[in-house]
């Protein structure tokens, strides 16, 4: 059958706004990936845009210099490795819970969970429990709280709904407990959302810089995104201070009273979305099928 022009023209104006979106995402990047690449003192004469004018390592052996960037590159391993593992798993054990019929409160529960997405307690409430907890200005504040999602917890829920309830009932009848089912048949079966819901957690929790921000005073114990956030803060004000003193930016004044400069701060900002870059190729074939999955059956 032929494609009518119609068609043609909504599939060309398509490819269009994929296009354009594709390239307004790649260009930020390619130019912090050239700056990051880029002599710093060079840097400052301006016109780097998508290659490296004159070639430097310099910025990333600069970062890896500073031990407080090393010792918030270890914080940020430690909690994003610990909160996907641990919380996956728990997430997963909670929803398929959920898919149990015969547990009693299953839709108290469920809507429990969901009433939790459409309302907050608040940021000053939330910090007060913190405290209370003794989770404030420690390690664990980055853990404990987050080791649950109530968004991720019905999309594995919705997820468990749908596999063949053959292989679950057989193995309940020969004798498997929850748990065991749970292990050695849900878990195998659900590959594709549990690689999205590990990529979701990953990167929400390499990403957060505002728990060791507002919860976190000491310096050893902020992670990497939350120090170059306060980097990124330093040299705003430093560049805005120097404008209303004399009229203009001057860049290369900045880098020379700053630790850091506009070049290690694109080479700190490549070190941070590294990790994440590297990790989706390996479970990108999961993730599409992972998101809709669960919109099959409610």
């Amino acid at each position: 059958m032929k494609a009518t022009s119609s068609s043609v023209l909504t599939k060309s104006i398509i490819t269009v706004l994929i296009v354009f979106l594709c390239i307004s995402i790649i260009l930020p990047f390619l130019h912090i990936l050239a700056l990051a690449f880029n002599d710093g003192q060079d840097a400052t004469r301006g016109g780097v845009y998508i290659f490296p004018r004159v070639f430097s390592l310099d910025n990333f052996a600069e970062v890896f210099r500073q031990d407080e960037l090393l010792n918030g590159l270890v914080i940020s391993v430690f909690r994003t490795v610990t909160v996907t593992v641990l919380g996956v798993f728990l997430m997963s054990m909670a929803a398929y819970a959920l898919t149990i019929k015969t547990l009693p409160g299953r839709g108290f529960i469920t809507f429990f969970v969901f009433f939790t997405m459409l309302f907050s307690g608040g940021t000053v409430p939330y910090y007060l429990v913190l405290s209370e907890l003794n989770l404030t200005h420690s390690i664990w504040v980055y853990i404990f709280p987050n080791l649950y999602s109530a968004t991720n917890i019905l999309l594995l829920r919705s997820s468990f709904v749908n596999l063949p309830t053959e292989t679950i009932e057989a193995a309940r009848i020969d004798g498997a407990s929850e748990f065991r089912i749970f292990w050695n048949h849900v878990l195998p079966m659900s590959k594709p959302v549990l690689a999205t819901v590990s990529l979701f957690t990953a990167v929400g929790q390499w990403n957060d810089w505002f728990s060791g921000s507002f919860y976190v005073r000491q310096r050893d114990l902020k992670p990497l995104a939350t120090l170059l956030q306060e980097m990124l803060t330093r040299q705003t004000a430093l560049s805005d201070l120097l404008q209303s003193q004399s009229g203009f930016t001057d860049y290369a004044l900045l880098d020379q009273i700053t630790i850091t400069g506009q070049s290690l701060q694109m080479a700190t900002i490549i070190v941070v979305i590294l990790p994440i870059i590297l990790m989706y190729p390996f479970i990108q074939k999961y993730f599409v099928q992972g998101i809709t999955i669960g919109a099959i059956k409610g």
